[in-house]
């Protein structure tokens, strides 16, 4: 069931009092796909959980924290060429500082999937070697790739075995099914389906997940949320807005700045009335395409105390 309502009251930093979505989102499939996960995890050394880096807080799922407790894992943060690369590197710090690598990977280039290569076999080798030691017969790294929908596992599983041997389409939740992908003698991988959590807890990380596409835009009000992302990236990154846009002076807030861009774009309608929802596209688009810029939206949490004497 998926039930989206823009209800929450929350005010932003520029004290602009915005609605937050209130959501729940948890189909039959989910509810599968963590099953599948459950009963799978023992044939794993490493679970590797694919986040964005746009949001790497927002895109964490808990419940999947809870499953895998205890496994050994690692963190890798997808499409690292649309996120703010400062941000970035403070993130691998952040994990670091929680005792876990963070490996940031662009899997459509393939930037970084071989450190990640190297990182899995680093994590797995204390299994494999006790498998060894006791007198099993040396075998590849074996590793879960877990994430959410529209994380990007497809794309990093492809890039990793060389050929498109999954379906990779960019609607939430195409992957449904369990599929090994061997990779030679150096590792072989399990893609799961991806699941989100049946509640979220934290709304604003629910809208950081409709902004990225995560959630199906067919499911809540894309008004709304655009809407939402436009003051939000006003706030936060004001000058690629206009430069994208070639805006000048200062920014409007809401529905004043869509028509702005709308009129710049040329999504007019007969009488010169703006096409409201050509012009939410094109701000979607763009953003989760990068062609507004390098963008993280998800606030770095505070880094623990013994972290940051070092």
């Amino acid at each position: 069931m998926v039930r989206i309502n823009f209800t929450r009251k929350v005010i932003m930093e520029n004290n602009n009092i915005i609605d937050i979505p209130s959501l729940q989102w948890y189909p039959g499939h989910m509810r599968k796909a963590e099953r599948l996960v459950k009963e799978n995890l023992k044939l794993v050394d490493v679970v590797v959980e694919l986040l964005d880096a746009r949001i790497p807080m927002s895109s964490a799922n808990p419940v999947l924290r809870e499953i895998v407790n205890g496994k050994p894992r690692l963190i890798v943060l997808n499409k690292a060429d649309l996120a703010d690369e400062t941000a970035t590197r403070a993130w691998v710090k952040y994990f670091a500082a929680e005792g876990l690598t963070a490996v940031p990977v662009d899997a459509v280039k393939g930037r970084g999937v071989k450190e990640l290569v190297q990182a899995i076999a680093k994590c797995a080798k204390p299994k494999t070697d006790k498998l060894v030691h006791h007198g099993a017969k040396a075998r590849a790294a074996r590793c879960m790739i877990l994430g959410i929908p529209n994380v990007g596992k497809s794309s990093l599983i492809n890039r990793l075995s060389g050929g498109s041997k999954t379906k990779v389409e960019n609607r939430p939740g195409i992957t449904r099914a369990k599929q090994w992908i061997r990779l030679g003698a150096q590792l072989e991988l399990l893609d799961m389906p991806g699941i989100l959590w049946p509640k979220f807890e934290d709304q604003n990380a629910a809208l950081h997940l409709a902004f990225t596409g995560a959630i199906n835009d067919n499911v809540y009000d894309v008004a709304s949320v655009v809407l939402l992302l436009l003051d939000t990236l006003r706030t936060a990154y004001p000058s690629d807005l206009m430069e994208r846009y070639r805006l000048e002076g200062e920014l409007p807030s809401g529905a004043a700045l869509l028509e702005e861009i709308g009129r710049k774009r040329g999504c007019l309608r007969a009488g010169g009335k703006i096409d409201y929802e050509k012009a939410e596209q094109i701000v979607l688009t763009d953003f989760r395409s990068g062609r507004l810029g390098r963008v993280t939206l998800d606030v770095l949490p505070s880094i623990p105390a013994t972290e940051n004497a070092r």
